[in-house]
């Protein structure tokens, strides 16, 4: 019988929405609508107040990126060791908070970079501790659902993070909203403190040895999950570059303002086809069994690719744009539970933290060297050749999953045969 039949009746398994996923969840949606808020005000915050120029934000953007990316992998050793993980993630929502908010009292540029930079890397501290404790929470027969919840959690406080922006700027001012960011994000520490006492699995005394461990990552399944995820992300461009390429497209006939209005409405849309996404993609997970996660990062990669091929094409109609940002947010929505969960499945108990803290790297990098090389392509070349090379990506991407896949399969009949 195939592995992917063995799985505990429904009405046998112990219920999956804890305490404690949703205490993970509620703190992934509060930490994101809070750091939305000064992200989002951050450019007026540069240019109109302090009086930067717009080169001023992309570097400090681009170093904060890096830094966060830097700090996940350091992350993923952290949380190897059940102690370090708790400490590690309240640690990293409170400073997230703190550090986000405290840009808004800043008087200088340069105070903006270092509090920015430092908020990203406490950030990007939390990503594997947060994702390992998720795994200790619940059951591996329930990875794909509490991975989806926690990724249509986040997906949701990117839709409120704007939102709650706009209306604190209209009422108290750019560096009050800023400020009153603190408040999401605090709360977001105090959920994920809450989550970490619904933990049945004791830390450890002795602590285990600091250790960042790569070999062991890539060997086997997990090796070849990741080499998949690596072309997979290296083709996960910015967002911000499909909300460029609509709103460049529906500049001739809606003007400037309109435009960008629209363009936004469209991001919009792909926040909120992720957030609808994620759950259900957990759930086909689960169901499918041990090549479940395989199978949706596969589907996932497959509507990216035809996203970027419709981006491609020249267009001035928004119904036409909005089904490509439509595809692209179910996309990312189980393309990352998906990716979550098999690091989970796949994993050793003992190094899943720094699985964990490798898969936020590869996803950080390869998200900088897409929309950098992305970004080189549209202004040398055209829209059309940097989508293109997005698309292409994407095919290799799913060949190695498909691969990956098809190698999961062979092993699990092996197991089944030689029981």
């Amino acid at each position: 019988m195939s592995s992917d039949a063995d799985t505990t009746p429904a009405e046998a398994e112990p219920p999956w929405l804890t305490r404690g996923v949703a205490g993970v969840g509620s703190a992934s949606l509060l930490a994101d609508a809070g750091h939305e808020i000064p992200t989002a005000l951050l450019p007026s915050l540069l240019t109109s107040t302090l009086g930067a120029p717009a080169a001023v934000l992309g570097l400090i953007e681009g170093v904060s990126d890096a830094l966060a990316g830097a700090a996940r992998f350091a992350g993923g050793a952290l949380a190897d060791d059940p102690g370090r993980r708790r400490t590690v993630a309240v640690g990293g929502y409170t400073s997230t908070a703190v550090l986000a908010a405290l840009t808004g009292a800043a008087t200088a540029v340069w105070q903006v970079g270092v509090l920015r930079a430092a908020a990203w890397t406490a950030r990007g501290l939390r990503v594997p501790a947060r994702n390992a404790l998720l795994a200790d929470i619940v059951p591996s027969t329930a990875y794909g659902r509490a991975y989806g919840f926690e990724r249509m959690m986040d997906n949701l406080g990117a839709v409120i993070g704007p939102l709650l922006a706009i209306a604190l700027v209209a009422l108290v001012g750019v560096r009050t909203a800023i400020g009153l960011s603190v408040i999401p994000g605090l709360l977001a520490a105090a959920a994920i403190i809450y989550a970490i006492r619904q933990t049945k699995i004791p830390a450890r005394r002795d602590r285990i040895p600091l250790r960042i461990h790569i070999r062991p990552v890539l060997r086997g399944d997990l090796g070849r999950l990741m080499a998949g995820v690596a072309a997979f992300e290296v083709g996960n461009v910015a967002a911000t570059l499909l909300i460029l390429r609509a709103s460049t497209q529906l500049e001739a006939t809606h003007g400037v303002q309109t435009a960008l209005i629209l363009a936004l409405a469209l991001y919009t849309l792909y926040n909120l086809a992720a957030t609808l996404a994620s759950l259900p993609a957990g759930r086909i997970s689960d169901r499918l069994g041990a090549r479940g996660p395989l199978r949706v990062v596969t589907a996932g990669t497959g509507m990216f690719l035809a996203a970027y091929l419709a981006l491609s094409i020249d267009t001035t109609s928004v119904a036409q744009l909005a089904v490509p940002f439509a595809a692209a947010g179910v996309a990312i929505g189980c393309a990352e539970t998906a990716q979550h969960s098999a690091v989970a499945a796949l994993a050793p108990a003992a190094i899943r933290g720094s699985a964990f803290g490798l898969l936020a790297t590869v996803q950080a990098f390869g998200n900088l060297a897409a929309s950098a090389t992305a970004g080189i392509l549209w202004t040398a070349v055209s829209p059309q050749a940097a989508f293109l090379y997005l698309a292409a990506w994407m095919l290799i991407a799913l060949a190695a999953l498909v691969s990956a896949t098809s190698h999961r399969q062979r092993s699990s009949s092996a197991t089944d045969a030689s029981s």
